[in-house]
């Protein structure tokens, strides 16, 4: 009888650490697979946060580069002004292309005419009053396009 109630009591025993281990290992696995899906979320997170703050860098490069562009065109001494003027000009088309292989000409155009009347508030505080032309005749140089193809 003592035998008996040996053998009963180590497979209790043997039974609860079974049962233990073996819900210790399901727990184990829901957890792992909890935070493999806590890693897939911050992951795509960031990388949307990447793309929003890259988008966010480009628009302002876009800004600054237009603020430049009008400063060089409101101070274009002649002849060698607009020698330089073209070449600044023809150089920001090229880097463009390089960004936007499909666009044409036009969409340049287009693209900086937008950005500059953003940016042409900025440029005429910033020039002394004695040489600071209009912001309607600034504006009224600057091409008319249909739908500007311009992120903010």
């Amino acid at each position: 009888m003592v035998r008996l109630f040996k053998l009963v009591r180590t497979t209790a025993f043997l039974a609860v650490l079974c049962v233990s281990l073996a819900t210790t290992a399901v727990s184990l696995g829901v957890w792992a697979v909890s935070l493999t899906a806590q890693v897939t979320t911050m992951t795509a997170s960031a990388a949307v946060a990447a793309i929003a703050n890259r988008k966010a860098i480009a628009a302002a490069v876009l800004r600054t580069k237009a603020k430049a562009r009008l400063r060089r065109a409101l101070v274009v001494v002649p002849v060698a002004g607009i020698a330089a003027a073209i070449a600044f000009e023809r150089e920001d088309y090229l880097e463009w292309k390089q960004d936007n292989p499909d666009g044409d000409l036009e969409t340049y155009g287009c693209e900086v005419s937008a950005v500059s009347a953003e940016v042409v508030d900025d440029v005429l505080q910033d020039l002394p009053e004695q040489v600071r032309p209009s912001r309607d005749w600034l504006l009224s140089r600057l091409p008319e396009c249909a739908t500007p193809d311009v992120e903010r």
